[in-house]
């Protein structure tokens, strides 16, 4: 049994004694629900959750385990209206009557071929919340590097400039064998420049311009970009979703990110690897949402983009972190590139999230889905 035959419900636990002892094995709580909502299988994994044995379990209805109004309530009626498989992220389960402590969970629902109408509930205790939570941090990080970049350009840009001019102005009466520390002075003036240059990118709070976008045309654009110059000794395949339509954004910030990964994937693959590879993907998520902060409501990221490389990996100690200010593993790198990408991709309404997948590191990219000025919500 494999993932796909339970996200198309292509077998029964009562009648596959397989399946049945695999899935009571699974470390993860599975729950299987009749049509009308009462526990008909329940692994030991969800007896641990629920706090009672699968017996006890057996016919009692989801309502009398969760508390009334319990948001995975409202997700298995959507399953059913929708006919389709949802994962949702984050649901709280901490009203359960019988389990301990906080239980915040993702949940993978999915309907079954047989019996008809019944519903498989795969539950994963926090993982997944986890990640947002480190997307919440990642933003309140690059909010506070835009406060400091404000401070930087106005406290320290101007009075350069003044530094700059005196240096110049010396220069022209000094003798001949002083003249390279005028120079020296103007050229490590001009290297904080630049870099109070890279902050200001944070402090940015207009409204981006947004517009329809062809995703897949802009990833043309950058595999180009990269093949012609820093990444023409690497291959690169695409795994396009052709029937994805235009995404609301801005292409140019939308540019400057992934070009920005790709850069990264190059960099990590190095010019001397043999078989290097970056592969760009793009496919449709119906059931990715997010809480927004400071409110109830849920909002679908079903738009996924993803930039892989089979370069040596991220440091383990790194990744909880990676997209926080001067967090680097580049011996010359400013750590600013990533909290950049993550400031354009939260600017989208979006999240980042990196990880390692059979040998490549992924960047994964989930955006809105937009008609008109609606964002599309499960």
């Amino acid at each position: 049994m494999n993932r796909v035959a339970i996200a198309e419900g292509e077998f029964s636990i009562h009648k596959n004694r397989d399946a049945r002892s695999l899935i009571d094995a699974m470390p993860m709580p599975v729950v299987e629900l009749d049509r009308a909502n009462r526990i008909s299988f329940a692994n030991s994994a969800a007896e641990q959750l629920f706090g009672a044995g699968r017996e006890r379990l057996r016919e009692k209805a989801l309502g009398e385990v969760l508390a009334v109004g319990s948001p995975l309530i409202q997700l298995i009626e959507h399953v059913r209206a929708k006919g389709g498989s949802i994962t949702e992220y984050g649901i709280d389960l901490s009203a359960s009557k019988a389990a301990k402590g906080d239980q915040i969970a993702d949940i993978y629902a999915t309907p079954l071929l047989d019996p008809v109408n019944h519903i498989l509930l795969v539950i994963q205790p926090r993982a997944m919340m986890d990640k947002m939570n480190r997307q919440l941090t990642h933003r309140d990080a690059v909010r506070s590097v835009s406060a400091m970049a404000s401070m930087l350009a106005h406290e320290i840009k101007n009075p350069l400039s003044g530094i700059r001019g005196a240096a110049q102005l010396i220069e022209h009466s000094l003798p001949a064998d002083e003249k390279p520390l005028s120079a020296l002075i103007r050229s490590e003036v001009d290297r904080i420049v630049r870099l109070v240059e890279r902050f200001e990118v944070f402090s940015d709070g207009r409204p981006m311009p947004m517009s329809p976008v062809n995703i897949h045309e802009v990833l043309d654009h950058i595999s180009r970009l990269a093949t012609s110059g820093f990444a023409e000794h690497i291959a690169f395949e695409h795994r396009f979703d052709p029937s994805l339509p235009p995404i609301m954004a801005n292409r140019d910030r939308l540019v400057q990110a992934i070009l920005n990964l790709v850069k990264n994937a190059a960099e990590a693959i190095g010019s001397e690897t043999i078989g290097g590879r970056i592969i760009l993907t793009t496919a449709f998520r119906p059931g990715v949402s997010v809480v927004v902060p400071t409110s109830a409501q849920r909002v679908a990221l079903p738009f996924e983009i993803g930039i892989l490389d089979n370069g040596p990996g991220i440091p383990d100690h790194l990744l909880p972190h990676l997209f926080e200010p001067f967090v680097t593993s580049k011996a010359s790198g400013t750590g600013l590139g990533l909290a950049m990408v993550a400031k354009v991709v939260s600017d989208h309404g979006g999240v980042i999230e990196c990880e390692r997948l059979k040998g490549l590191t992924q960047f994964r990219i989930l955006l809105p889905m937009h008609h008109g000025r609606q964002t599309v919500t499960p």
